[in-house]
C-alpha cells in the first residue's frame, strides 16, 4: 500500500474518533439539553384562542425551558379523560362547576393548578335595551344543561329579575322562590339561545355560542358581574390530583398567569374574556 493511501486512511480514522467523542461529550444541542416537554389538552378553538396558547408556549420556553404541546380536543368529554388516562399532562378548558360534576360522576381525582379566564355570560335581547324593561310574562330562554342552567338563573339573580334557594351545588328552575315578573322561562340546548332571540323576549347566551352567532356585547341587556357568584364558573388549568405540586406544570401557569398573557386576552377578545387570576371575587 502506498505511504499517501496509509496517510489519508489514518487521517479518516482520527477524524471519526473525534467525531464520535463529540457526540457522546461534547456540548448538546440547546433544544434537546434539559427541555422538559409538557402535554396540554385543549379544544379545538378560534384564532384567538391560538394567539393566547403560542403567548403562553412562548413564555414557557423562554423562561423556563419548557416546551408546551398542544393536544385538541372537539368533545367536551375527551380531554378529562384523557388527563386520566394520562395520555396529556395537564388540560385547560373547564371550569370549576363543569369539573365538580365531573369528578363526582366518573370517580376521577383531577384539580386545579391555577386559573385562566372567566368568560361572563350575557342576557341578549333583540327587543329591549335594558332589563328593567322586560314586562311581565316575558319569555327567557336559558339553556338546559346542568351547570349552564344554574348559572344562567344565577344571572338572572344578580339582573334582579329572581330570588333563589339557598343552597350549595347546581341550582334548577325548581330552586327559584321568588319570580314577580312571572317570567316564562324556557330550557333549550345551549347552542340554540342565540337562535331563539327573534321568538323569546329575551335569551341567556354562553360567550362561545355568543361568539359563533357574531353576537356584540353591547347588544346584552345585563352581563355576568364578577362578584362571589362567580367562582363556580372560573377556567383554569388543571392536572391529576397527584401531580398537583409537580413543579414543572407549576411554572406552565406562571406562564400562563403573566402580564403578556393578559395583554393578548385584551387584545383578542376585548371584554369577552377576562383574566382570572388577580381578580378578586368578592
Amino acid at each position: 500500500m502506498k505511504k499517501s493511501v496509509k496517510w489519508i486512511i489514518s487521517i479518516i480514522a482520527v477524524v471519526a474518533i473525534v467525531g464520535i467523542g463529540w457526540l457522546s461529550f461534547g456540548p448538546k444541542d440547546s433544544s434537546t439539553s434539559g427541555q422538559k416537554v409538557v402535554k396540554v389538552g385543549i379544544m379545538s378553538g378560534s384564532k384567538a384562542d391560538d394567539a393566547v396558547w403560542k403567548s403562553v408556549a412562548e413564555t414557557a420556553k423562554d423562561k423556563y425551558d419548557i416546551k408546551l404541546k398542544f393536544v385538541h380536543f372537539t368533545d367536551y368529554t375527551q380531554p378529562n379523560t384523557a388527563l386520566s388516562q394520562h395520555s396529556v399532562d395537564l388540560n385547560a378548558f373547564q371550569h370549576y362547576a363543569f369539573l365538580k360534576d365531573w369528578n363526582q360522576k366518573h370517580h376521577t381525582d383531577i384539580t386545579s393548578i391555577g386559573n385562566t379566564v372567566i368568560t361572563p355570560i350575557r342576557l341578549f335581547s333583540d327587543s329591549y335595551k335594558n332589563v328593567k324593561d322586560l314586562p311581565d310574562g316575558a319569555s327567557i330562554a336559558i339553556p338546559n344543561d346542568a351547570t349552564n342552567e344554574s348559572r344562567a338563573l344565577v344571572l338572572l339573580k344578580n339582573a334582579g329579575l329572581i330570588e333563589l334557594k339557598h343552597k350549595d351545588g347546581l341550582l334548577g328552575v325548581n330552586d327559584i322562590t321568588k319570580n314577580s315578573k312571572n317570567l316564562k322561562i324556557q330550557e333549550v340546548d345551549a347552542s340554540q339561545t342565540p337562535r331563539l332571540l327573534n321568538s323569546v323576549d329575551a335569551s341567556v347566551v354562553n360567550g362561545n355560542y355568543a361568539a359563533t352567532a357574531k353576537l356584540p356585547n353591547n347588544k346584552a341587556i345585563f352581563t355576568e358581574p364578577l362578584n362571589k357568584d362567580s367562582k363556580p364558573w372560573i377556567n383554569f388549568i388543571a392536572a391529576n390530583k397527584d401531580q398537583k405540586d409537580n413543579a414543572t406544570y407549576k411554572k406552565v401557569v406562571k406562564a400562563y398567569q403573566t402580564k403578556k398573557t393578559a395583554d393578548v386576552i385584551e387584545k383578542e377578545y376585548g371584554k369577552t374574556e377576562v383574566p382570572a387570576w388577580n381578580h378578586k371575587f368578592n
